[in-house]
C-alpha cells in the first residue's frame, strides 16, 4: 500500500473515531435531557397516588419494598402470613476491599419486620425466605436477619452459586462470602434450606408464588445476575413480577416474559440500570406499574424509556418506600413514610 493512501486510511479512521465519539457524546446527552420531565412526572404521579398511613395493621395482601438504597429488601404479606425476597446491603465487608465498604440496611431491615411481622408470641415468622442471587445488595443482609433468636424461617431458597460463572467485574466482589455467610447462619439456625428451586406454583396466605429462572448454570455474559430468580406474586385478580437483577445479555428477559406474561406491576430488573428492561421484557410484561427499588428512577436506555413510558413509575426513595396493596379493583400504592429505626423493638 503506498503512502498516500496509508496516510488516507489513518484520516479516514480518524474521522470516524470523532463520529462514533460524538455520536456516543450526542445520544447520553438525550438520555440526560430526557430524564428530566420523566422525573417530574414521576414525582408527580407519586404525590398524587401514594397515600402516607402507618406500615403495620392493615388488611389484605401488600407487598412491602423497603427504602435500601440501590439494593432489594422486598416483604411479602398475605393473611398473616409473611415472606422476605432478599435483604439488600450489609455493613459487613468480608473481602475488607474499600469499594465494598457500603452502607448497610441489615438493622433496618431487621427492625421493620418486627414491627410489621411479629407475632403475639414476639416471634417473626416466616414462611420462607430468597435470596435471589449471590450479590451483597441482595443477599448481604440475609446472614444478621437469620440468626437473630426472634425471627423462625420454615423454608430458605437460595440457588447453588457457582463462582466459575463471574463476570470481569465482579472478580474483586464478595460473591463467595457473604453466600457462605448465608449459609452458615442457615446451618446455625437449623433452617430448612431448598437449593433446587421449586418451579411449580405454591402458596403464601391468600397470594400465589412462582419461581422463574430456578436452573443452576453457569452465568454466560452477565455474570450473577444472570441467575436472578425472577418472583410471579398472584392475588385478588392481580399479577405481579419481582424480576430482582435479572437481564437479557443471556436472553434471561425474553425466555422468562413468555413463560410469565401480562402482569399488572413489574420490580425492575437491576435497580433499573443498563443491560435490563429489553424490548422482550417490555413487550412480554407491559405492566400498568413499574417499581423501582433505587433512589431514582434511571432512564438509562431507549427501550426502558419506550416501554415503560405509560406505567406509573414509583421508587423506594419514594415516601420511605412503597407498598403495594393487590386488590381486586386494582393496585393501591401506600407510602412506609418516616421509619425510625434507632433502637431496636
Amino acid at each position: 500500500m503506498s503512502k498516500e493512501k496509508k496516510r488516507g486510511l489513518r484520516r479516514a479512521l480518524r474521522v470516524l473515531c470523532a463520529a462514533l465519539l460524538v455520536g456516543a457524546i450526542a445520544f447520553g446527552g438525550f438520555f440526560y435531557w430526557l430524564e428530566g420531565p420523566f422525573a417530574k412526572r414521576n414525582a408527580a404521579a407519586a404525590a398524587r397516588d401514594i397515600l402516607q398511613i402507618p406500615a403495620q395493621n392493615f388488611e389484605g395482601e401488600h407487598i412491602h419494598f423497603l427504602n435500601t438504597g440501590a439494593g432489594d429488601a422486598i416483604l411479602l404479606e398475605s393473611d398473616g402470613h409473611f415472606a422476605l425476597v432478599d435483604s439488600a446491603e450489609d455493613t459487613d465487608n468480608p473481602t475488607s476491599k474499600a469499594s465494598l465498604a457500603l452502607p448497610g440496611y441489615e438493622k433496618y431491615v431487621l427492625s421493620y419486620l418486627k414491627r410489621v411481622a411479629r407475632n403475639a408470641d414476639g416471634k417473626v415468622h416466616l414462611d420462607f425466605v430468597l435470596g435471589t442471587h449471590a450479590h451483597s445488595d441482595h443477599i448481604g443482609g440475609f446472614d444478621t436477619i437469620l440468626l437473630d433468636p426472634d425471627v423462625i424461617v420454615d423454608k430458605v431458597f437460595l440457588k447453588k452459586y457457582i463462582p466459575e460463572g463471574k463476570n470481569s467485574t465482579e472478580r474483586g466482589w464478595d460473591n463467595e462470602e457473604v453466600y457462605q455467610q448465608m449459609l452458615d447462619a442457615v446451618s446455625t439456625r437449623g433452617f430448612t434450606l431448598v437449593q433446587d428451586l421449586p418451579a411449580e406454583p405454591f402458596e403464601l396466605g391468600r397470594m400465589t408464588i412462582t419461581f422463574f429462572n430456578t436452573e443452576d448454570r453457569k452465568a454466560i455474559s452477565g455474570g450473577e445476575n444472570d441467575n436472578s430468580v425472577g418472583t410471579l406474586v398472584e392475588a385478588n385478580g392481580r399479577r405481579v413480577f419481582l424480576a430482582a437483577d435479572m437481564n437479557n445479555w443471556s436472553g434471561d428477559e425474553r425466555r422468562v416474559a413468555k413463560q410469565v406474561g401480562q402482569v399488572d406491576m413489574v420490580k425492575a430488573g437491576h435497580h433499573s440500570h443498563f443491560g435490563s428492561g429489553s424490548v422482550y421484557f417490555g413487550a412480554g410484561l407491559r405492566p400498568r406499574y413499574l417499581v423501582v427499588t433505587n433512589t431514582k428512577a434511571h432512564l438509562v436506555n431507549l427501550s426502558n424509556y419506550a416501554l415503560f413510558a405509560g406505567s406509573e413509575i414509583f421508587t423506594t426513595a419514594q415516601s420511605g418506600g412503597i407498598i403495594a396493596q393487590l386488590r381486586v379493583d386494582g393496585i393501591r400504592f401506600y407510602g412506609i413514610g418516616d421509619f425510625d429505626t434507632s433502637e431496636e423493638p
